[in-house]
């Protein structure tokens, strides 16, 4: 499918919008969690739930919207969705108590979960081998603002509002998405006669898309560096608040730093596919990755690892992370020909059940210290390299 640097632009702005409401939804609230937790007379601990439910929503949501897709094209599903998000966040507002807010979250995390699929699919619709990677590094750099800004615009909204004003303010932002998506964005299928929308049809489906062993151990291997992130969120603010006594506003800074060290891998990425194979970026970058941890491990062991040598440390996995993103998902989904829709849900799915299970499990064995957490990110990578070195055999590898 051609496409103009015009509408290249338009693509990027749209379907990184979308990806920017995930952090947004999930980042910017995170400060409100006491507010919160006191006007509807509950813990911080059932607080978390929200959490929960938007994680479980968006993993079973792509599973649902991955068929649908496929069957009826990108776009009215995407504004479906959207527009279940915009009314998700609009009734928060009104939650009267935390057992509804739960399940507006729940419900608020479906709309969400086809912003994750159909922007997928399109990026693969139109784009092939080291190009999908460097559409992901551009949609990136546009999502990759959001989780920079939105704890600091959570807190003012907090310091100026009352917690409403956040959901509002998602509300706000949603359906302006759905308008760009409804005025600007073009279909890249359309409507689909042959492709049956059944339960036993769906199942069967994705049973067969697992059975492309080159995309699921790819796309194994990138949920497990995905993990990495979930980890970090989970385990980082205790690290640098309990262990390092930073205080919360240069937390703030230090975690919009390492967001911006995101960003900039991933930036950097993109102009390294100019001139080199992406497996081979990815290969070094794994290494790199697994001697800058495995030096960790062994510093925490022989030494006391200060706060500067150990943010710096960190800022530069989150840059490296920035190109393992992208380039596990192109890998993954360079290898699907057909049910392209279907496969990006599993994608998605996979990543955010890796991330929920590898943060709780983080979580059950948190000591107080970092020796979990660095520990926990040496062996998720490890075995992320290693899928991804096996997954290369017999793969249709993205030159």
């Amino acid at each position: 499918m051609e496409i103009t640097s015009r509408e290249k632009l338009i693509l990027v702005l749209i379907l990184g919008s979308i990806a920017a409401l995930g952090p947004f939804t999930v980042d910017m609230y995170l400060p409100a969690f006491p507010a919160i937790a006191d006007d509807l007379s509950t813990s911080l601990k059932v607080m978390s739930y929200t959490l929960t439910s938007y994680f479980l929503g968006i993993s079973i949501g792509q599973l649902i919207y991955g068929p649908i897709i496929d069957k009826y094209g990108r776009k009215p599903p995407l504004l479906i969705g959207l527009a279940i998000y915009s009314i998700a966040s609009f009734c928060i507002i009104f939650s009267p108590n935390i057992d509804t807010m739960i399940v507006l979250r729940f419900v608020q995390a479906l709309g969400a979960s086809v912003g994750m699929v159909a922007s997928m699919s399109i990026v693969r619709d139109i784009f092939k081998g080291k190009e999908i990677a460097k559409m992901l590094t551009n949609i990136m750099l546009v999502m990759g603002v959001a989780p920079v800004i939105a704890p600091t615009l959570g807190g003012l909204f907090l310091d100026n509002f009352k917690w409403e004003a956040i959901f509002f303010f998602l509300f706000a932002i949603s359906a302006v998405v759905l308008i760009a998506v409804y005025f600007l964005l073009k279909e890249t299928t359309g409507y689909q006669p042959d492709v049956k929308l059944r339960f036993v049809s769906s199942v069967k489906n994705y049973y067969i898309t697992l059975q492309n062993k080159a995309f699921t151990k790819f796309t194994i291997s990138g949920s497990m560096a995905m993990a990495f992130l979930f980890c970090y969120i989970a385990s980082i603010p205790f690290i640098f608040m309990t262990w390092y006594e930073v205080s919360q506003q240069n937390f703030g800074l230090l975690f919009g730093m390492n967001a911006f060290g995101l960003i900039i891998g991933s930036q950097v990425n993109r102009v390294l596919l100019k001139k080199f194979n992406l497996i081979y970026i990815t290969n070094v970058v794994f290494v790199i990755m697994l001697i800058v941890m495995l030096g960790l491990l062994i510093a925490f062991y022989i030494t006391t690892v200060n706060l500067v040598a150990f943010a710096i440390t960190i800022f530069f996995i989150m840059f490296l992370i920035g190109f393992l993103n992208p380039n596990s998902m192109a890998l993954a989904m360079d290898n699907v020909d057909k049910n392209i829709g279907l496969a990006s849900a599993l994608n998605g799915s996979f990543r955010m059940a890796s991330g929920a299970v590898a943060s709780a499990a983080i979580a059950i064995f948190f000591d107080g210290t970092p020796m979990p957490f660095v520990w926990f990110i040496f062996i998720l990578m490890s075995l992320s390299f290693a899928l991804h070195l096996w997954a290369m055999k017999g793969s249709k590898v993205a030159e």
